[in-house]
């Protein structure tokens, strides 16, 4: 038993020592892109990238695990074969995963993932065309001279003293094959990692606010993995029309102040400004921002736009006091898709999530980065799993430069499924503007803060109880932990000068048994409030969705948004005002006078309703038609 159990372990350690050394490999290799690091970010970088080694090593002892408890029972020459096989191979594709991560990583600005084998697989000559022979030969080379290494090291290691065909037949083998299963089915753990909400992702390693080294923590093997199980043509999705038509429908639903001016024209520029005049909410050019984003909110909850009473009298307060889009829907229907619809202006898909792809999520604007470029800082704070469908590398993409996550506060308070109560996080996050306060010496260049509520989520256990029922309990637990948040912090210096941003992330729990595929489904409240806000108690009754808070907030900033495709100035009167939202493989699309949601899966309208249903359904298909375009180009 004693030799397969330190085989065993062996084997598993070994992959993740392969893992490790990979990573100082690459930054040495791209040693001019990692001039200006530190030898601690190398350690760093191995040290952050570990849930991934950990995860693939579980993957890859997997089968010696099976293959060590078939020893104990016989001792075949096809084990031997299949024992060196496996190892033969195993080396060979690591080399290959490798090497061409090495040498593409230069080229396309991401590790290796499913891209570039959908291209040579395309297209295997127009592949290989913009590389010489000469660079293939050696690339050969070296994916032949690594695996010959790795399979050498693997004999060396694991295979010459110990070759476990050989050892003897165990006297207790059920003992022994029962240990061994056992230590298998562990595997499990890192592999998934760990037993929290979020499974392992690629996102779990990214720690920086330098994309280079959260990419050279980044296990290739794994990332290519991850890629190959959830890659799709985007191209080939939802091909309603020609694209000539396409486009055209699309242009005409495109912000008026920058449609055909590239984002930075001092032409743009200059109407933006001219927005601003015309329409400011503000009474500061810069004032500091705290977005609020609540799980789960709804319209319905507040009896201002004729919902619930009594279950949310802080935020229906708020809206009152402040200003409140009375049209305002979600993009869709769960968390990951609602954030990025916020923080980037980037509209929710029907069939993925984009926040799942980071090669991807690189690459979108975000209101986090333009602030930054403006003079902002910008934190985000949330009491849950920031690993979750990827977020923590889609957030520090987006130019968030600290997150504020459930495993920086302690574990005597992650007492939710989904980490830590809302109160506490509030609490995390007024303690940080307290301090600000108090330090004469602060830097106060403008703050932009994002806080992600989580309480009112299913099982909706909170420590609170005002209502009988538990989903209208754990909304009435976040609302008093905002009304207390409000109160504490209005009491600050910091008040007069900020900008309080509510808005849900996605309608949920209630109104309970609400169809997917109706308008009620999406409507939620969005509200500005706090001192820089000077239009107390307005309400605008525009159209629009989450997308759009992204250019209606820059352009009050009097910065341009063209970078944001997808998202419209809702304050200005040239804007086309409608509101989209999707569901798996539906969409739908709202104005003042029409409403059509339309199911792709049964080819039918749900509803539609207005003099120009038809034409606005067209407008929808080559809508989304365009957002997958986009989606696929980058």
């Amino acid at each position: 038993m004693k030799e397969r159990l330190i085989g065993f372990v062996k084997i598993y350690v070994f992959f993740v020592v392969v893992f490790v050394l990979q990573k100082p490999l690459f930054m040495f290799y791209y040693h001019s892109l990692f001039a200006d690091v530190s030898w601690a970010d190398y350690f760093r970088v191995m040290w952050h990238g570990l849930p991934l080694d950990f995860s693939l090593a579980g993957y890859l002892t997997l089968l010696p695990g099976l293959l060590l408890i078939v020893s104990a029972w016989t001792l075949s020459r096809a084990l031997r074969w299949v024992w060196n096989g496996y190892f033969l191979l195993v080396s060979v594709l690591l080399s290959v995963i490798f090497v061409t991560d090495m040498a593409l990583y230069e080229y396309w600005g991401f590790r290796l993932d499913a891209t570039p084998l959908f291209y040579f697989f395309s297209s295997p000559r127009d592949a290989l065309a913009s590389v010489s022979g000469w660079f293939v030969a050696c690339g050969l080379l070296l994916v032949v001279g690594y695996a010959a290494l790795l399979y050498k090291l693997f004999h060396v290691v694991l295979l010459r003293k110990k070759n476990y065909w050989r050892v003897r037949i165990p006297y207790r083998r059920g003992s022994v094959s029962l240990v061994l299963l056992l230590l298998t089915g562990l595997l499990f753990i890192p592999i998934r990692g760990g037993f929290s909400v979020s499974t392992m992702n690629t996102g779990k390693v990214y720690f920086s606010d330098n994309q280079r080294l959260n990419h050279a923590a980044t296990n290739p093997a794994f990332n290519l993995m991850e890629s190959l199980s959830k890659q799709k043509d985007f191209a080939a999705q939802y091909r309603y029309m020609e694209a000539d038509e396409a486009a055209r429908l699309f242009a005409t639903q495109l912000d008026k102040q920058v449609l055909g001016m590239k984002a930075g024209d001092a032409g743009a520029d200059s109407l933006l400004t001219g927005a601003v005049l015309a329409d400011t909410l503000f009474t500061t050019s810069r004032p500091d921002i705290v977005f609020v984003i609540l799980e789960s909110f709804s319209s319905h909850l507040l009896p201002t736009q004729g919902g619930q009473p009594d279950v949310a009298p802080n935020l229906d307060s708020l809206a009152n006091a402040g200003v409140l889009f009375t049209n305002f829907y979600a993009n869709s229907f769960r968390t990951d898709r609602g954030l990025v619809s916020i923080l980037s202006g980037y509209p929710a898909q029907p069939t993925t999530s984009i926040m799942k792809y980071p090669r991807k999520t690189q690459h979108l604007p975000s209101i986090a980065g333009k602030l930054r470029q403006a003079g902002y800082g910008a934190h985000y704070y949330y009491g849950g799993d920031a690993d979750f469908t990827n977020m923590r590398s889609y957030l520090m993409s987006s130019g968030f430069e600290s997150i504020v996550a459930d495993h920086d506060f302690p574990v005597s308070e992650r007492l939710s499924k989904w980490g830590v109560h809302d109160h506490l996080v509030f609490a995390r996050l007024l303690a940080d503007l307290e301090a600000e306060s108090l330090d004469a010496d602060a830097d106060r260049k403008p703050q932009f803060r994002v806080l992600q509520t989580s309480s009112s989520h299913e099982p909706f256990e909170v420590p609170y109880q005002r209502l009988d029922n538990p989903r209208l309990n754990a909304f009435a637990y976040t609302d008093s932990c905002l009304g207390d948040f409000v109160r504490r912090f209005s009491r600050l210096p910091q008040w007069k000068h900020t900008l309080l941003v509510l808005v849900p992330d996605h309608l949920g729990a209630y109104p309970e048994n609400l169809g997917n595929l109706v308008k009620e489904r999406y409507h939620i409240p969005l509200v500005l409030a706090g001192g820089a806000v000077q239009h107390q108690g307005r309400r605008i009754d525009v159209y629009g969705s989450q997308q759009d808070l992204a250019a209606t907030l820059l352009a009050q900033l009097g910065l341009s948004h063209g970078e944001f495709t997808f998202s419209k100035d809702m304050l200005h009167p040239s804007s086309p005002h409608f509101a989209y939202f999707t569901f798996p493989d539906a969409f739908g699309r709202l104005t003042d006078s029409t409403r059509v949601i339309f199911d792709n899966q049964a080819g039918r309208l749900v509803i539609c309703e207005g003099p120009d249903a038809e034409l606005d359904l067209q407008k929808g298909k080559a809508y989304l038609q365009k957002l997958y375009d986009d989606i696929a180009n980058k």
